[in-house]
């Protein structure tokens, strides 16, 4: 796969498998093109090259067409619709599924994973709290229902528990309902601690890749992302 933004290549021939059901680590520098991945794959960078999801070929697809086949995206910045309530956003989540008693069933699951989120459930999402706020987003993108979750910097901005306690759920959520991850976090020990599998980028490209407990022990990785 590769994409660009206007004239300048980001990825340069990144090539990678995702394993169903897995969580998968993305690793990288600032600039290394793992926010690009995230944004190619659910079609809102042009991109080059074969992308399958499913056995399908989703490579140019409007990004609407790739989330009603599963693939739900959080992006950095949380991106939650700050003058509507908890529960609006979480219902906004569900705006492409038709089965309304089981929107209703997911968000009181929701409400169990995040338990915060129904104490605030009228509340506008723009006085929630910034973990409150990722939560939310998280919930969001689960409410369509999804087989592959990406999630870009979980843990931007919050609180060591607050990111722990995210993290916890996510695991959760990944070993009782099965959706895939794939996780670009600055936070690599955290990553790795979630992560089945995991990539390094650089410059656009794959230059690691193996079991997260194979990485946690690569000395190249170790020094450059664990700081050990």
């Amino acid at each position: 796969m590769r994409a660009s933004y206007g004239a300048t290549r980001v990825l340069h021939g990144l090539d990678f498998r995702l394993q169903e059901k897995s969580v998968t680590a993305l690793l990288g520098a600032n600039g290394a093109g793992k926010t690009t991945t995230l944004r190619a794959l659910c079609g809102m960078v042009r991109a080059e090259g074969e992308i399958r999801f499913a056995g399908e070929r989703i490579g140019g697809r409007r990004t609407e067409d790739i989330a009603r086949l599963g693939i739900a995206h959080v992006p950095d910045g949380r991106g939650t619709f700050l003058h509507l309530t908890t529960e609006e956003n979480l219902r906004l989540g569900a705006y492409a599924r038709k089965d309304r008693p089981a929107v209703a069933r997911d968000i009181e699951r929701m409400y169990a994973y995040f338990p915060r989120l129904k104490e605030r459930r009228r509340q506008q999402a723009g006085t929630l709290s910034g973990g409150e706020q990722q939560m939310l987003a998280v919930s969001r993108a689960l409410m369509l229902g999804p087989k592959l979750l990406l999630l870009d910097e979980p843990s931007f901005g919050l609180a060591p528990l607050v990111v722990r306690e995210l993290f916890g759920i996510l695991r959760s959520v990944n070993a009782e309902s099965g959706v895939s991850m794939l996780l670009v976090e600055q936070n690599a020990a955290m990553a790795l601690e979630l992560a089945d599998h995991a990539c390094v980028i650089e410059t656009g490209r794959v230059v690691r890749s193996g079991s997260a407990a194979e990485l946690k022990h690569d000395d190249a990785v170790r020094r450059a992302y664990l700081g050990y």
